[in-house]
């Protein structure tokens, strides 16, 4: 709120945050944060001592339903070590969520879903920014994984046994760089092709916003190589 002008000081807004209902504050690495000001506020009479019990009861009550103030022995995870970390278990259940979290906008002829038993046969070009770079696949706060579990569509591709030529076009999603030669050559060869492009943390994040919803750089010109 200060940086939006909203209040003039960590003071105010500890003042409007508790006041409107605020019960958390989330300030990575600030010492002096803003809720540190809450004292003050009780001593001025901006807030109620009643009101900071209702602010924090429910999230006590949060803690405790998640088990936090159990001993040891009561939490079902304490028993958990590192094996379970990317089990066979697990790694087909993200495999399953994200086969059902796909979101198919038009199937022209049934094109798709592509056939494992059929991609031997046919030449795939997998081509974009985003086809071949493990780095720009995770969103902003996303966990950083090991690389050995990223599957770029490329990757995954070839491992299913299809004959897959790549090119990316780009080296990274602001697309400043294109080769289309190159993207002309790889597309012209292929029975099927994969066009992979976005956007990734580079381009947008928190705090970083776009004034359009336009493919950066030369990422709409690419596609339309590749469809012509």
């Amino acid at each position: 709120m200060l940086g939006h002008h909203y209040t003039h000081s960590f003071l105010e807004t500890a003042i409007a945050s508790v006041n409107a209902g605020c019960n958390l504050e989330l300030s990575y690495g600030m010492r002096n944060n803003v809720f540190m000001h809450i004292p003050q506020a009780l001593a001025m009479g901006n807030i109620t001592l009643q009101m900071l019990r209702d602010r924090v009861r429910p999230l006590f009550y949060t803690r405790m339903r998640l088990g936090e103030f159990d001993p040891p022995d009561m939490n079902p995870y304490s028993s958990l070590d590192l094996s379970v970390v990317q089990s066979p278990e697990h790694r087909n259940l993200s495999l399953e969520a994200a086969v059902k979290s796909f979101v198919l906008l038009k199937n022209v002829r049934g094109t798709l879903p592509l056939r494992a038993r059929d991609l031997s046969s046919q030449h795939l070009a997998v081509v974009g920014p985003f086809a071949d770079n493990p780095r720009v696949l995770f969103g902003d706060y996303a966990p950083v994984p090991e690389p050995q579990y990223i599957y770029t569509p490329r990757r995954g591709l070839e491992m299913l046994g299809a004959n897959v030529s790549f090119t990316a076009g780009c080296r990274e999603p602001r697309c400043w760089q294109y080769s289309r030669a190159e993207l002309v050559r790889v597309v012209e060869a292929a029975d099927v092709v994969l066009i992979c492009l976005g956007t990734g943390i580079d381009v947008e994040t928190e705090a970083k916003d776009r004034s359009d919803l336009s493919l950066p750089g030369h990422q709409l010109e690419l596609l339309q190589d590749a469809v012509q």
